[in-house]
């Protein structure tokens, strides 16, 4: 999914939002940054681990978006997002590391987007997790056998 600068700038004006209510001198919290997007309205929200709504947008590319690879469409564009505040975020008085997650209405984890320790900014690739459940499954079990 191609998006306009206008929506790229939209995110990213919510996310510096987020980044200043986590200020460097401030005590360190534990949390991570929650987003919830909302395909027919076109909302983003951010929460903090208690559900405490952190900042919102609503990016008018999204409304009543039909699209059924909508959530996997809009990871890039998020990573991107965060990967181009990335000074500002490892900067965050928030203990690391500490992820970006896209949560779903439910807020269930859909996608880990971005897990921030340090120096390492680690983003997360979908195909780079595939089968990594059936894989840990595996080895659990061959380990509880001997």
């Amino acid at each position: 999914m191609e998006v306009s600068k206008q929506t790229t700038q939209q995110i990213k004006n919510m996310l510096r939002k987020v980044i200043a209510k986590f200020p460097a001198e401030a005590e360190p919290v534990m949390t991570d940054i929650h987003l919830l997007v909302n395909s027919y309205t076109g909302e983003i929200h951010t929460y903090n681990d208690d559900d405490e709504e952190l900042g919102h947008c609503i990016v008018d590319e999204w409304i009543k978006c039909s699209d059924e690879t909508f959530y996997e469409s809009i990871v890039p564009i998020l990573r991107r997002c965060i990967e181009d505040l990335r000074q500002g975020i490892e900067k965050m008085s928030i203990m690391q590391p500490f992820s970006f997650v896209l949560i779903g209405e439910d807020h269930e984890t859909l996608q880990d987007l971005v897990i921030i320790d340090g120096e390492d900014t680690v983003m997360l690739d979908v195909t780079l997790l595939d089968g990594l459940e059936e894989d840990l499954d595996t080895f659990l079990k061959q380990l509880l056998e001997d």
